[in-house]
């Protein structure tokens, strides 16, 4: 769109403000790991005069990643703002990690975001999880744009990759500015619409008519550009004018391609690569995306989940802000991300905090007053002070000590609630303990602090198999929740063996007697009961049924007997696992009316149980689980035969959509502790999946010897 002046641009070293919605623009960049987010991101601060050169490093960091796991891992796993001013537009430019493992960040991002900036890499192309996104951005119509990196590479290949776009993407995708590549050298742009090159081979742009190598390109993939714009415009003479050969004025065109966009149904594409394409980038971001004010609020509700009407961007109304992201810092405390949708934010003003329905994971709700702190406009390590934060703008608050991220902020006296964003399951358990007594005692306070910073991961107390277990999206999410614990908080944790919740049943049906006779002196003990034991369907659970006859056992002490077995069916009867599915009847007894008592027949329903399991095989029991997988039907194959070698039971498939199957499938819990990492590599990172408990199954004996001797 460099048919508008590119005016002046942001100073360095000063926290970029807005007043007014309409004068910001929010944008997300979404690609996969190593498109080239990070360093768009820093060409769009050097580009703005933010800072002074790309990969500019601050106190030992770029200016992006600067989180102590990006550094050391050097990759994105945060969700980052970066602030910057174009054309005396604000832009919020949120980078999101580009590996599946946090989807969470992702998700934010989109959240908080107003429009999308999809990143490509000139030398890997497009994705299974970009195109995914993508479709996800579809659904709710953001606006979106292509930017093309990484075309100095030597392995760029910008026309294949451009077609791989169109075809992935579907219709409206289509190029704005044509490559000048020269030597394996981005040297420049040509504007399609304004037919200029934009030379920059000096380091700055200077303004040149193309080539006349470049006319025949230009005239070709001008005609489809307009052709596109055209059937998005508004205007229905637009199409009759261009068939009958009349030219069209540039300015109507850019005009109706700037509203096209901003509706999002139309997907400009442009290119970036050393150093060339950024001013390209800022100036489609400030003219073809669209202002919060476009951006639809989220819905809205009182405490008693009771609708309520918000008008978006209203500086003046009631105040309704999210945090879409926390981060916390053993000195510096917690900051928290936020998204102004309505009212103005203040520093030290109170709020009510809301949210936020992630009990399940952890994540405890909130219902409290909190004092906000300082207000800041985040760059890299910076937090550079901003006297507010109006409707549609997104700032860093401070000193939020309650809030977690997808709480909503609103005023004291009128606590409102804003629908939480979708976020997926973890699926990956990881089972740790900590290394020593003084790791144990900070680790509490520390796993609640990351439970803070991200919905994503749940945290698992199993009382069943005492195991502290961090449920992740996948490896590279789990490698990072430990990196943290280490170094940020210095908690040293190992990793254990997974144990998975087995259940005991007897192989047959049997009779057996409890006899607890003890004679101690005063007092003694004397309980005899006869029980007959057999085993009920899966899914049985436990009956217990009477049959006495005259009162060879008192009344008062039947309950008693059922307490004991009940006991002892909790602790197991062989490898101390509970017991289950169990049909156990009490049909003779013996009594004394001295001796006897609730504890003597308790403990004599023990020993029953204890002389029934010797007599009858005994049985280890699995947990099955129903499975879910959405998969690419190109690895519908692979899927199917991988759930078979995990003693799984396909069930059948059904088509999905979009060239996607859902195949369905019963699957032993042993057999899934690193599904989500093995599904993931089968799929090419586009695979998800869901599983629910279904019911206990025999486990086979060859698996249950290695159980029993204490291998997994």
């Amino acid at each position: 769109m460099a048919e508008k002046n590119p005016g002046g641009h942001g100073a360095a070293g000063r926290a970029p403000t807005a007043d007014r919605a309409d004068a910001i623009r929010n944008v997300v960049l979404v690609g996969h790991s190593g498109a080239g987010k990070t360093t768009l991101v820093e060409q769009l601060l050097a580009a703005t005069g933010t800072v002074q050169r790309v990969g500019r490093v601050e106190d030992g960091n770029t200016v992006s990643d600067f989180d102590e796991v990006e550094v050391r891992q050097q990759r994105s796993v945060n969700l980052a703002l970066a602030p910057v001013v174009f054309n005396g537009i604000k832009i919020n430019l949120l980078d999101t990690p580009g590996y599946a493992d946090f989807v969470g960040d992702l998700r934010a991002g989109l959240r908080a975001a107003d429009a999308a900036l999809f990143v490509v890499s000139a030398s890997d192309g497009v994705d299974g999880l970009t195109r995914m996104l993508w479709e996800e951005c579809a659904q709710v119509e953001m606006p979106r744009a292509v930017v093309i990196t990484k075309l100095d590479h030597q392995r760029a290949d910008y026309d294949a990759v451009l077609a791989a776009c169109q075809e992935v993407f579907g219709d409206g995708v289509s190029p704005l500015y044509l490559p000048v590549i020269t030597n394996g050298r981005l040297n420049g742009l040509i504007g399609l619409l304004s037919q200029k090159f934009y030379n920059y081979a000096t380091g700055t742009r200077a303004e040149r008519a193309p080539g006349p190598e470049h006319v025949e390109r230009i005239e070709a993939e001008r005609d489809s550009l307009i052709e596109g714009i055209i059937q998005e415009s508004e205007d229905e003479s637009l199409m009759e004018r261009y068939l009958t050969g009349e030219p069209i004025e540039t300015k109507i065109l850019v005009d109706d391609l700037e509203k096209a966009v901003a509706r999002g149904s139309f997907f400009p594409v442009l290119c970036t690569g050393g150093g060339v394409g950024a001013t390209e980038v800022l100036e489609l971001v400030t003219q073809g995306f669209p202002s919060p004010f476009e951006h639809p609020l989220p819905d809205v509700s009182d405490l008693n989940g009771r609708p309520v009407s918000v008008k978006a961007c209203d500086q003046d109304g009631p105040l309704v802000a999210e945090v879409v992201k926390t981060t916390s810092d053993p000195y510096v405390g917690r900051i928290s991300l936020v998204r102004v949708f309505s009212g103005t934010l203040r520093p030290d003003m109170t709020v009510h905090v809301s949210g936020h329905g992630l009990a399940e994971r952890g994540h405890e709700d909130h219902d409290v007053d909190e004092r906000v702190g300082a207000l800041t406009s985040p760059l890299g390590k910076q937090q550079r002070p901003v006297p507010k934060g109006v409707a549609g703008d997104i700032v860093a608050v401070a000193k939020l000590s309650r809030a977690e991220t997808g709480d909503t902020l609103s005023e004291v006296d009128r606590p409102l609630l804003m629908t939480a964003w979708t976020m997926p399951d973890p699926l990956l358990p990881v089972a740790i303990r900590a290394k020593s007594k003084a790791d144990e005692d900070k680790l509490s306070m520390a796993l609640g602090r990351l439970v803070a910073e991200d919905p994503t991961l749940r945290l698992e107390n199993n009382a069943e198999t005492r195991q502290l277990v961090l449920w992740c999206m996948g490896e590279a999410h789990a490698d990072v929740l430990l990196d943290r614990l280490a170094k940020r908080h210095g908690v040293e944790v190992e990793r254990i063996d997974l144990r998975v919740p087995l259940r005991e049943t007897f192989g047959g049906t049997c009779k057996a007697m409890g006899r607890n006779v003890k004679q101690t002196g005063g007092h003694g003990q004397y309980a005899i009961c006869h029980l007959e034991v057999e085993p009920l369907p899966s899914g049985g659970g436990f009956e217990f049924v009477d049959k006495i006859v005259g009162g060879v056992v008192p009344r008062q002490f039947i309950p008693s007997v059922e307490k004991g077995v009940r006991a002892q069916m909790e602790r197991g009867v062989v490898a101390g696992y509970p017991m289950v599915d169990l049909r156990v009847t009490l049909y003779d007894g013996k009594a004394h009316s001295v001796d006897s008592s609730d504890m003597a027949f308790q403990i004599a329903g023990q020993l029953a149980l204890k002389e029934a399991a010797a007599k009858v095989p005994t049985l280890l029991l699995e947990p099955v689980d129903e499975l879910a997988v959405l998969v690419a039907d190109e690895h519908v194959g692979s899927v199917m035969s991988d759930l078979s070698s995990r003693r799984g039971r396909v069930l059948g498939t059904e088509p999905a959509g979009s060239g996607r199957t859902l195949v369905k499938a019963e699957v032993p819990e042993l057999e899934l502790s690193r599904y989500a990492i093995d599904l993931r590599s089968m799929s090419h990172g586009t695979g998800t999946f869901s599983r629910s408990f279904l019911r206990y199954e025999p486990l086979p004996s060859h698996l249950a010897g290695k159980l029993a001797d204490g291998v997994e």
